[in-house]
C-alpha cells in the first residue's frame, strides 16, 4: 500500500484547509486510516482516524469540532477538513494505514504511511 498525502500549505488562524490522501494498493488493507501530526520538536500526535467499511470516526479531544474526516471508498481516498485553525496546529500531517491492533491512536500500530504535508498556521 502507498499512500500520497497532500493539502497543505500556510494559513493564517482561522483558515481552513483540505488534506487528502490516496492510497493505491489493495482495500482490504485499509480497514482504518488515521492522521497523525508533529510539530517541530514534539512527538508524534494522533489527530483522527476513520474506519474504511463502516466510516466510524475517532478525533483527538483537542481537534474536536474542528476538524472532520471523511472518505471517499471509491476513491481509496481519506479527506481532513481543518477548520479554525490555531498556530498550534502547526504541524507536519500524515496520515496512515495498515493497523494491526485495535489501539488505533497508537502510531507504531500503523504499518503504511505517507510522506507527510506540511500545514502552518500563523497568527
Amino acid at each position: 500500500v502507498q499512500l500520497q498525502a497532500s493539502g497543505g500549505g500556510s494559513v493564517q488562524a482561522g483558515g481552513s484547509l483540505r488534506l487528502s490522501c490516496e492510497a493505491s494498493g489493495p482495500s482490504f488493507s485499509l480497514y482504518v486510516m488515521g492522521w497523525f501530526r508533529q510539530a517541530p520538536g514534539k512527538e508524534r500526535e494522533f489527530v483522527a482516524a476513520i474506519s474504511w467499511i463502516g466510516g466510524t470516526t475517532y478525533y483527538v479531544d483537542f481537534v474536536k469540532a474542528r476538524f472532520t474526516i471523511s472518505r471517499d471508498t471509491a476513491k481509496n481516498t481519506v479527506y481532513l477538513q481543518m477548520n479554525s485553525l490555531k498556530p498550534e496546529d502547526t504541524a507536519v500531517y500524515y496520515c496512515a494505514t495498515g493497523l494491526n491492533t485495535k489501539a488505533l491512536r497508537v502510531g507504531s500500530n500503523y504499518r503504511y504511511w505517507g510522506q507527510g504535508t506540511l500545514v502552518t498556521v500563523s497568527s
